[in-house]
């Protein structure tokens, strides 16, 4: 029995930092994979008929809680609604083959592996992000003139 070398005396030292670092990766890959999970669950939950189009050709976004009043369309009117010979781009007269669907109006915009970083911005919705944008503005303008009370 002296010749049995037990299981924790073979393993190198150098390797057992190896191993604590594939777990770690295992981990972060598991978390990756849970987070894509829930998105996809959010697209999932969240109706098609709520969501906004965006033009490719101009950028103009139809939003079914907006309607254009221009066209005579009113507000709730979900875009697969749309008469797809009928109705054109308000702006560049594209054709509805040319709009893309981008969610609804509360989905956080920007690229999805790109809303982890950022500091928590990229997860901000576009109105969210005018308010703090032109609200920071607003503030520093506010500050700027409180400099002309000083004497």
């Amino acid at each position: 029995m002296s010749d049995e070398i037990s299981p924790a005396a073979e393993v190198p030292a150098d390797v057992e930092p190896l191993a604590e670092e594939l777990i770690a990766a295992e981990a972060i890959e598991a978390e990756a994979v849970q987070d894509e999970a829930s998105a996809s669950s959010d697209n999932e939950t969240s109706d098609p008929r709520t969501h906004r189009f965006e033009c490719r050709s101009c950028g103009y976004v139809y939003d079914p809680n907006e309607g254009v009043k221009k066209l005579g369309i009113v507000v709730g009117t979900a875009f697969e609604d749309l008469d797809p010979i009928g109705f054109r781009c308000p702006v560049c007269r594209s054709r509805v083959g040319a709009f893309t669907d981008i969610g609804p109006r509360s989905k956080a915009s920007g690229f999805e592996e790109n809303l982890n970083f950022g500091l928590g911005v990229n997860r901000l919705t576009p109105g969210q992000k005018n308010v703090l944008i032109f609200g920071g503005l607003a503030l520093g303008f506010a500050f700027f003139l409180s400099l002309y009370s000083l004497r």
